[in-house]
């Protein structure tokens, strides 16, 4: 109920501040379950990525210092985030996801770098989408990377890509990750030119805290 009320809350508003948004290859997203990969650009983009594709509805991954504080932690289980230790993460954070694509009706959204300061892909997105026997769908972001920045009016652009399979009874050997590893940035950065053969990311510095 908070998921959809805070949908066509939060959407009408980003529209109202920053226009319509430039969304292409919708249609190349395959029905039922599927993990949503992208490269994390903003704290928005996990918002903006929902809100591009509903009524299809996502759970989160999110840093467990964020469920710290008991409303937070209500609001976040409201909207499918679940916590995870990004420094030292546990069984759970392969496990819940997996759960959740198998037996309830919610996609995920992962961030293969696991943050906005790396552009390293990291092997998790590949071991949920292989173990809930789901594609892996690449899409990028490109536009404002600030709440504030949405006034500029900088158009917000998404572009999705054509479904990544795994197969669920071949084995996952390194050789096999760094093959799915190259596809997914390779697919990424396909769609950034799509969109724009001239973007770039600019990626902020690294805060002190951030240990991930």
């Amino acid at each position: 109920m908070l998921y959809n009320t805070l949908v066509h809350i939060v959407g009408p508003l980003i529209t109202l501040i920053n226009g319509r948004p430039l969304i292409k290859n919708k249609e190349k997203i395959p029905s039922g379950n599927y993990v949503l990969i992208a490269p994390h650009r903003t704290w928005m983009d996990p918002v903006l990525l929902a809100i591009s594709v509903y009524p299809k509805k996502f759970s989160f991954m999110a840093k467990k210092e964020l469920f710290t504080h008991s409303f937070a932690n209500w609001f976040l289980r409201k909207l499918n985030a679940f916590p995870v230790d990004r420094v030292h993460p546990g069984p759970s954070a392969i496990s819940t996801p997996v759960k959740l694509l198998k037996k309830t009706d919610l996609s995920t959204i992962i961030f293969p770098s696991g943050s906005r300061y790396s552009s390293k892909l990291k092997g998790g997105a590949v071991m949920i989408a292989k173990m809930a026997g789901v594609p892996l769908v690449p899409a990028v972001y490109q536009g404002p990377l600030s709440f504030g920045a949405l006034f500029s009016r900088k158009k917000r652009k998404i572009n999705f890509g054509d479904p990544i399979y795994i197969d669920r009874h071949e084995r996952l050997t390194k050789e096999k990750q760094a093959e799915l590893e190259q596809k997914m940035q390779a697919a990424f950065d396909q769609l950034d030119k799509e969109l724009d053969p001239t973007f770039h990311y600019d990626m902020p510095e690294k805060p002190a805290n951030d240990h991930f």
